[in-house]
């Protein structure tokens, strides 16, 4: 089968279209001929970080590299151990994260407790954008932050791959939700529901929000700081980036403020539940850009510029 092999940690060079032998599977996973695959910022990262592949990925002595975790296709062999799903089922997920998936392949071994059937009112790109992505604005929003109806939830990034999905759960479970972006995104971040838009580029957020029961903050730098500022006293702070240490701990603790940092998990049941949101089309996936196989280098660039709306997807 086709692979993307990365040859070692580096520019996207370094990722290399290879011939291998097909994954062999345990008895509790099914083996997936891929129809598409998603992208994400952390695909990047894993690319370039040595010291996350050693500490993560555990690669086995010999093994080749292969990145990728978000997978939608048709199951083409079933382990003896398999109860779920069966061979010509069509199954979308995200796998083995965090460790080695390898998700960059024409097929690809997944344990059954990381998958859902896809819908069939939607297609495998739309499956493969709706995994990494939508599990960590549900495990952000549902998981930890306990979203009910009438909360005030402040987004940031909101036409981000994450942020899209996140203004829409928020917005399922009955939130009032205001999102952050550049002024070019304020439409798109309003046709996801958000009830305001903040341009971040004109004023700071925490002028105009204090008082939000929740926010979802993925941003570097002192942006964490800012973010319990706009939480109210006792609300929740969840973080995809920063750690709740030093001066963002005592801050926080200083004003009552829950805090949790979201690192983002396989997650079966939680898969059924956006396949189930998915079906009734109150989530939806925005793609801004579809690469073939071949073109996943181009992808890494496209998800580095930064510039990125909603999700980009390989179709294979």
């Amino acid at each position: 089968m086709k692979a993307i092999i990365l040859t070692e940690n580096g520019d996207i060079d370094k990722l290399v279209l290879k011939e291998i032998d097909k994954p062999v599977i345990k008895a509790d996973e099914v083996l997936i001929k891929t129809k598409a695959i998603g992208i994400n910022p952390v695909d990047t990262f894993v690319r370039k970080d040595e010291a996350y592949v050693k500490r993560k990925l555990l690669i086995a002595p010999g093994e080749q590299m292969i990145l990728g975790w978000d997978v939608s296709g048709t199951v083409v062999e079933a382990g003896k151990d398999v109860t779920e799903f069966k061979v010509g089922d069509e199954v979308f997920g995200m796998v083995k994260f965090p460790g080695h998936a390898k998700a960059y392949a024409e097929y690809v071994a997944a344990p059954e407790s990381h998958l859902a059937l896809k819908p069939a009112n939607i297609s495998h790109t739309e499956a493969a954008a709706a995994t990494l992505a939508a599990l960590t604005a549900w495990q952000a929003l549902v998981t930890n932050a306990k979203v009910k109806s009438g909360d005030k939830v402040l987004i940031h990034s909101a036409a981000g791959g994450v942020g899209h999905y996140a203004v829409q759960i928020a917005k399922y479970f009955g939130a009032y939700v205001i999102g952050t972006g550049s002024g070019a995104s304020e439409e798109f971040i309003l046709a996801q529901g958000a009830d305001e838009f903040i341009n971040y580029g004109k004023e700071k957020f925490e002028d105009n929000v204090q008082d939000a029961d929740i926010v979802i903050d993925g941003l570097f730098g002192d942006h964490i700081l800012r973010s319990i500022d706009a939480v109210k006293r006792g609300g929740r702070l969840v973080s995809l980036i920063a750690f709740f240490e030093g001066e963002i701990a005592e801050k926080a603790k200083a004003k009552g403020v829950q805090t949790y940092r979201l690192a983002v998990e396989s997650n079966g049941d939680d898969m059924k539940q956006i396949a189930d949101m998915l079906k009734e089309g109150s989530l939806k996936s925005y793609i801004s850009d579809v690469f073939s196989f071949e073109d996943i280098p181009a992808a890494h660039e496209m998800v580095e510029s930064g510039k990125t709306r909603g999700k980009i997807v390989i179709e294979l």
